[in-house]
């Protein structure tokens, strides 16, 4: 029977749209991989803020080139990421007195002598909030319907108050007050130890070696600050060498968790073959 109607084409699916904070750190680069190919249109933040680690931040273009080229050699040349680098230095005057992070004339607090300290020097006072409160005000002007941040289990039991699933609730409380845009704040790893990012990372197609934890921000990291201590423990759990340099020797640490050397990723352009 012939249907000499008009038949009425069915919308185009609605693209899915995300705004993610984006630091160029381990937990960043696996967030991203776990964003790139749940959303349609990635829009990634990265800020300078006068961090002493800003070796973080050339860490995050390298990664947002591989997250593109990881799109290519997948077929999904209808995704679009986009990564924007911001300097907000100039509020260093309102939050960078007191922390480890902006302020070079305080040390990064040692490891082994933080036992009972409700924040550590390296907090910087507000700094997710800010992020999240500027996330949330790109993604207005971008019709995004996903915020992504960075938190994890053990940001929030090292005493990172902004970074508990606490501050997420509230935060997204707040945000709810808005009565135009809806929006939702994505933690993906809120509920991955180390272990587990660096396991998904391995399986994953994600350079570790291209990242930066250190807060020291040299060149040869220090096992002693707690961002390398947590991330040296992530990697021993899952039973993987670290990629980075330490100015420690770490071979004996190694050997005890018989540990083996973390894959080294090639990531080919876009003139290249596609890869699995």
């Amino acid at each position: 029977m012939e249907n000499t109607g008009n038949i009425e084409q069915a919308p185009p699916p609605q693209r899915k749209s995300g705004v993610m904070i984006f630091s160029g750190g381990m937990d960043s680069a696996a967030m991203l991989r776990l964003a790139q190919f749940s959303v349609n249109d990635l829009y990634c933040l990265t800020f300078d803020y006068g961090q002493r680690h800003k070796r973080e931040i050339e860490c995050a273009k390298t990664q947002i080139q591989h997250a593109k080229l990881l799109s290519f050699n997948h077929s999904f040349e209808d995704s679009y990421i986009e990564h924007v680098v911001i300097d907000i230095t100039n509020l260093i005057e309102i939050f960078g007195r007191n922390n480890s992070i902006t302020n070079l004339d305080i040390r990064n607090p040692d490891v082994t002598k933080m036992v009972g300290e409700a924040q550590p020097a390296s907090y910087v006072p507000f700094r997710n909030q800010i992020f999240l409160s500027l996330a949330c005000a790109y993604a207005e002007t971008v019709n995004a319907n996903y915020i992504y941040h960075g938190a994890t289990k053990v940001d929030s039991l090292a005493g990172y108050w902004d970074a508990s699933q606490e501050f997420k609730d509230a935060f997204q409380h707040l945000i709810q007050l808005n009565r135009k845009y809806e929006m939702e704040i994505q933690c993906p790893l809120l509920e991955m130890d180390k272990k587990a990012i660096v396991e998904y990372g391995y399986s994953n197609s994600i350079s570790f070696k291209d990242t930066y934890t250190c807060y020291s921000g040299e060149d040869l990291c220090d096992a002693t600050t707690p961002s390398s201590s947590l991330r040296l423990k992530g990697f021993a759990d899952a039973g993987y060498i670290d990629p980075l340099p330490y100015k420690q020797d770490l071979t004996e640490f190694w050997e005890k968790h018989n540990c083996k050397p973390y894959h080294d990723e090639v990531f080919l352009n876009t003139e290249g073959t596609r890869g699995p």
